[in-house]
């Protein structure tokens, strides 16, 4: 479904990419861990446009999308669920919610998915006319990927959906995102949480200082031993 060839890109004179190169197959669920700093967000910022490419190439169902504008990555099927969950705090729950689907026309089908992630999201449901920004981090979460599915997309991209999040809101989290998946859409994530993100994913990418270094089937990075040493620590066991 999308395929990177070579990417490059570049915050003014600091190169974040070095030429990556990935693929993620439809209806999977493909990771991409390391440290801070390593180029997973640029990566996602680039696929959604948010980010100019440098050189190389990102193809999203066969079409060329590297220059292309973000609302219309977003048109395409494309949907990005930010780092840091970016809800509109003075805006409402079901408002945040509406944005989400602000491309589409289709009056039925919108209604279907609100129905569909306040059915999904029973918090939101109860606080749907509360202002977003009066919501805990977990239900910011929570609202951050709702707004990402109203757009009704067929790959959706997750930025360290697990950030901050209490350890009971992250087990819910991320089998929300599990069950996104298993619903037919195809998922990409960036995840700091290394383990958890390999432990549930079909294939995954190590990337550092920009370049990719390591790549296969999560149950096969987890017990690579350099991922092992220096991502997952040393009381992990295979």
């Amino acid at each position: 479904m999308l395929e990177i060839k070579n990417l490059v890109c570049r915050y003014g004179k600091v190169t974040a990419l070095e030429g990556i190169s990935l693929k993620v197959p439809e209806k999977q669920l493909v990771v991409l861990v390391g440290a801070n700093g390593a180029g997973k967000s640029t990566t996602l910022r680039a696929i959604s446009g948010l980010v100019p490419a440098a050189s190389g190439q990102i193809i999203f169902d066969g079409e060329d999308i590297t220059s292309m504008a973000a609302g219309r990555i977003l048109a395409k099927g494309i949907a990005h669920c930010p780092e840091g969950r970016r809800v509109f705090g003075e805006m409402s729950v079901l408002e945040n919610l509406e944005i989400g689907a602000y491309l589409r026309r289709d009056a039925k089908g919108i209604a279907d998915d609100l129905d569909r992630v306040l059915d999904l999201f029973p918090r939101l449901a109860e606080r749907r006319k509360q202002v977003a920004g009066t919501l805990s981090g977990g239900e910011q979460q929570m609202l951050a990927i709702g707004r990402s599915m109203m757009s009704r997309p067929r790959l959706i991209m997750f930025d360290e959906p697990s950030l901050g999040l209490a350890p009971n809101i992250v087990e819910q989290t991320f089998s929300i995102i599990q069950g996104i998946r298993e619903s037919g859409t195809t998922v990409m994530m960036v995840e700091q949480n290394a383990f958890a993100a390999l432990d549930m994913c079909d294939y995954a990418y190590l990337l550092e200082a920009g370049t990719m270094v390591l790549e296969g089937k999560g149950e096969d990075l987890i017990k690579n031993p350099h991922v092992r040493e220096a991502y997952l620590g040393a009381g992990v066991h295979a």
